[in-house]
Formats: structure tokens, C-alpha cells, sequence
């Protein structure tokens, strides 16, 4: 049987969410937790991969098994208990085995959150900004990216891709409005695609605030996205403000 996992994760402490040979990851603690509940050895399959220090509200994995013992609601119940306080399972549940946490999901969402001024609660997950930003301009520019597919140009240096196509369908700035503080702004860049490459979110942002800043005119946006050249793009921005937010089937 093949089942399908939602859970979530603070990925502060991990070195992201697959496996890695000298490092503490999301999938490896997932996989241990599973194969000692159901006693047998189990491979996960996630949804994609997020990198050192970034979050997921919303993660898929897909695990076969034989037939369990109990219901999936208990499994999900042991999970919890015996997983690290940051990781959280929301759900298990029973799938055909056409169904793929990567290849059948048709959209994954992000966001990435940035606030002015100093802030001691907002430190941990949001990148504060020095700069005096320019959002409707950076939203002017977000809206190209709309208008292409090849995303080379944000695409981490020497990434094993066979492709650097993606099709971009949502991209925008979003200020949040219920904001307490009167020193303190906070925002979230929000992009939807079928796919993602290495690192693609983070210089996106990266060249956005470039944008803001005035460093980088509208049309050296195009021209960076034109050029699909990793070294025309900004810098890419901390992990720790990175968030997967959602994923579509």
C-alpha cells in the first residue's frame, strides 16, 4: 500500500529535507520514526527539497508499507510523539500507486517574509531590511516573471538539473496588515510554479531587492532574466526567512 504524509517543520536545525550523509535532515528523522512505529524499513519520497534552515507549513512524502495494524489516525497520533517538537504531522492517509509526492503534485507555493525595523519576535523568520524599499516597484518586476520559463538566471551555480524550466504562475509582494508594531513593517513575497530549482526562491528575492533598492532598473530585471547567467542575478538571501507554504495535486 502506498500512503501519502502531510506534515510541517521548523527547518532551523536540519540541513534540509533529504537525507544527507553527515547531517541531521527532516526525511532521515521521518524514516526512523516510521520503520521503529511500523517495524519495517521505510523509504520516503518527498515532494521536492528544501535546503538548510528553510521551513515547510506544508510538506509530502509518499512511504509503501505493508498493511498496518492499526489506523492511520494512531499513526499519525505515534508519530507525533515520538518525532522532535519541530516536526509536526498533520495527516497519513492511503493513496492509489499512480500517486507521487514529486511527480503528481502540480503546484508548489512559497513565501518569503522580510520586516523593517528591529524586531526580537520576527529575528528567527523573517529577514529584516536596512533599505528603504520600493514594493510596487518590486511587484512591477515580479510580474515579469510571469512572462517567462527559463529560470537559469536564479538557478544555484553548477546544480545537478537536467532543466531550468519552470512555469511561474503567481508572483507578488504582500504587506501584512495586521502588523503590531508602530516601527515595524512586514511583508511576504509569494510565488507559485509547477517546479523549483536549487535555490531559485532565495535569488529570485535576492534580485528583487536589488530592484527595491534601486540598484537595479526594470529593465536590467529583464535583462538578468534574458541573460540566464547566475552571476547578473542578487545575492541569495538567508534561509531562515523561507517558507513552503503549499502543494496542489
Amino acid at each position: 500500500m502506498r500512503y501519502f504524509i502531510t506534515l510541517s517543520y521548523d527547518g532551523t536545525r536540519y540541513h534540509g529535507w533529504q537525507v544527507q550523509p553527515n547531517g541531521i535532515s527532516v526525511q532521515g528523522e521521518l524514516q526512523r520514526a516510521l520503520s521503529l512505529i511500523l517495524r519495517e524499513d521505510i523509504q520516503l519520497t518527498g515532494a521536492g527539497r528544501t535546503d538548510t534552515g528553510v521551513h515547510a507549513r506544508m510538506m509530502v512524502a509518499h512511504f509503501e508499507a505493508s498493511t498496518l495494524s492499526f489506523n492511520l489516525h494512531d499513526l499519525a497520533y505515534k508519530l507525533n510523539r515520538l518525532l522532535p517538537a519541530d516536526i509536526a504531522i498533520q495527516k497519513v492517509e492511503p493513496v492509489g500507486d499512480d500517486m507521487h509526492a514529486r511527480f503528481s503534485a502540480t503546484s508548489r507555493t512559497y513565501r518569503y517574509f522580510v520586516h523593517t525595523g528591529k524586531s526580537p519576535f520576527l529575528r528567527h523568520y523573517s529577514w529584516q531590511t536596512h533599505y528603504d524599499l520600493d514594493f510596487p516597484l518590486m511587484n512591477e518586476a515580479a510580474a515579469m516573471l510571469l512572462e517567462y520559463d527559463d529560470f537559469g538566471a536564479f538557478c544555484k551555480s553548477h546544480a545537478d538539473v537536467k532543466t531550468t524550466l519552470c512555469k511561474v504562475t503567481h508572483a507578488q509582494w504582500h504587506k501584512v496588515g495586521d502588523c503590531k508594531s508602530p516601527t515595524t513593517e512586514e511583508w511576504y513575497f509569494e510565488i507559485t510554479a509547477n517546479r523549483f530549482l536549487r535555490n531559485m526562491v532565495r535569488a529570485v528575492v535576492g534580485t528583487l531587492i536589488d530592484v527595491g533598492r534601486h540598484r537595479l532598473s526594470l529593465d536590467d530585471f529583464r535583462k538578468v532574466i534574458e541573460g540566464k547567467q547566475r552571476t547578473e542575478a542578487g545575492e541569495s538571501m538567508p534561509a531562515n526567512a523561507l517558507f513552503l507554504e503549499n502543494i496542489t495535486y
